[in-house]
């Protein structure tokens, strides 16, 4: 078997565009949860976008995830993460999760990242990297992003519940927030730095002075 390779995707791959829909679909009636479908077509609009990214081993597909834009670009979701079962275990998931998460913020800087799912190891990958559980308050108000829950075994509930609830987990990374958190660490470093170096210069001054004396 050929390393696996993650790559922003084009359109030489549209031709795993159907196989790639098919084990999202699978993945979801094993685990026996919601999840909205995806069609070919929307796939390729992904990748003809340069909003997707793929894992390839050789000529075959070995995972996928893709971006989706909402609110005039101050959100941004990743979706579609998923592993061809001949490469499950290995750890690609999350390799796929970090390499698009780094990617949308490169491409979209100013846009909050979110994500709503029901999958703890997707929770956990998430996590790691840096998103914090929010409310669905806190999430995108374009209504076609709610709109594609609408295939969603579990869109009843969604409805239910105004649109404030679910099955789903609402996670939020707001990349403004951690570049104000990385200033204050920054200044914080800064300052105590200064601070020693006055104190040393203090320490050198008393010295000198009671070597004149």
């Amino acid at each position: 078997m050929e390393k696996v390779k993650i790559i922003i995707a084009n359109e030489n791959h549209f031709r795993h565009a159907k196989e790639i829909c098919e084990v999202i679909s699978d993945s979801a009636k094993v685990r026996g949860t919601g999840i909205a479908k995806r069609t070919p077509e929307y796939i390729q609009t992904k990748m003809q976008n340069r909003n997707a990214v793929i894992a390839i081993s050789g000529n075959q597909f070995a995972g996928f995830c893709y971006i989706e834009i909402w609110g005039h670009e101050k959100y941004v979701a990743h979706s579609g993460l998923i592993v061809h079962p001949n490469f499950r275990n290995q750890g690609l998931a999350k390799k796929i999760k970090e390499f698009t998460f780094n990617y949308s913020l490169k491409k979209y800087p100013m846009a909050k990242v979110f994500g709503i799912t029901t999958g703890l190891a997707v929770m956990k990958i998430n996590s790691d990297l840096g998103y914090k559980p929010v409310t669905f308050s806190e999430l995108t108000d374009d209504p076609k992003f709610w709109a594609g829950c609408k295939t969603c075994t579990n869109y009843d509930i969604l409805t239910s519940k105004e649109h404030k609830m679910c099955l789903c987990t609402g996670m939020l990374y707001n990349p403004l927030k951690e570049v104000k958190k990385k200033e204050k660490w920054y200044d914080k470093k800064v300052l105590k730095r200064l601070k020693n170096i006055k104190q040393t210069m203090l320490a050198s001054n008393k010295q000198l002075l009671l070597w004149k004396k």
